[in-house]
C-alpha cells in the first residue's frame, strides 16, 4: 500500500470513529506492564502512534516524547488528548518508511500494533527502528502473532504481516533480546481491538 493509500485508509478509519477513539485511550497494557524499564526523564519515539493513547500515557509517566503517524485525522485526535490530560508531546505527521529517521536519538522506540506491511518492507520498518535506538537504548515492539487471523479481534489480515517468535529473534539477532514472549489474551482498546488475542512481546536493547 503506497503511502497515500496509507494515509487514506487510517484516516479514513479514524473518521469513522467519530468523537470516539478507535483504539480506546488507555496505553496499550503492554506498555503499562513495562512502566518500570521506562526512565522518567529519558526520550522516547512512538512510531505509528494513531489518536496518542500511547504516547499521551508515556509523557504523563515523564519521559520526552516524540509521536510519528501518518494521519492528520489521528494526530487532531492525538492533540487534543494530550490537551485534555495536561501533557506535551512532541507530533510528528510522517510515513515511518519515507522519512530521514535520526540515527541514535532515542532511548526508547516503541512500537504497538504495527504490523501494516508485509515481509519486504518490514526490513526496512525495523531497520529504521534500530536505527533510531541510541547505544544501549530499548526496542520495545508488541503485536500479533499468526494465530489472530483466527480470533479477528483486531489487527491484519495478512498472515505475512504477523510476527512469530522465530521470526522475532532473527530479525533482532543483532540487539540483546530481553523478553520475547508470544500469548493469548483477552484484550479491550476501544472498538477496534476487543476480544482474545494471540499476541507477542519483544524488549531487545541496543549494544552500547
Amino acid at each position: 500500500m503506497s503511502k497515500i493509500d496509507q494515509e487514506t485508509f487510517w484516516s479514513q478509519r479514524y473518521r469513522d470513529a467519530g468523537e470516539d477513539y478507535l483504539f480506546g485511550v488507555a496505553p496499550c497494557r503492554f506498555l503499562a506492564t513495562h512502566r518500570h524499564v521506562l526512565d522518567s526523564g529519558a526520550t522516547v519515539l512512538s512510531v505509528a502512534d494513531g489518536e496518542g493513547r500511547n504516547s499521551v500515557w508515556l509523557a504523563e509517566q515523564g519521559l520526552a516524547v516524540t509521536a510519528l503517524e501518518i494521519s492528520p485525522i489521528a494526530l487532531e485526535k492525538a492533540r487534543r488528548l494530550a490537551r485534555g490530560r495536561g501533557v506535551e508531546v512532541s507530533f510528528t505527521q510522517a510515513d515511518m518508511l519515507a522519512m530521514d529517521w535520526p540515527p541514535a536519538t532515542y532511548d526508547f522506540v516503541v512500537g504497538i500494533f504495527i504490523q501494516f506491511v508485509g515481509p519486504q518492507e518490514r526490513e526496512i520498518q525495523f531497520a529504521r527502528l534500530k536505527q533510531a535506538v541510541k547505544p544501549g537504548g530499548l526496542l520495545l515492539l508488541h503485536g500479533y502473532t499468526p494465530k489472530q487471523i483466527e480470533y479477528k479481534t483486531g489487527g491484519p489480515s495478512a498472515v505475512e504481516n504477523l510476527y512469530t517468535e522465530d521470526l522475532l529473534r532473527a530479525a533482532f539477532a543483532d540487539f540483546q533480546i530481553e523478553a520475547l514472549h508470544a500469548y493469548e489474551a483477552d484484550v479491550d482498546e476501544g472498538k477496534g481491538h476487543r476480544g482474545r488475542s494471540a499476541l507477542i512481546d519483544l524488549i531487545a536493547r541496543k549494544p552500547a
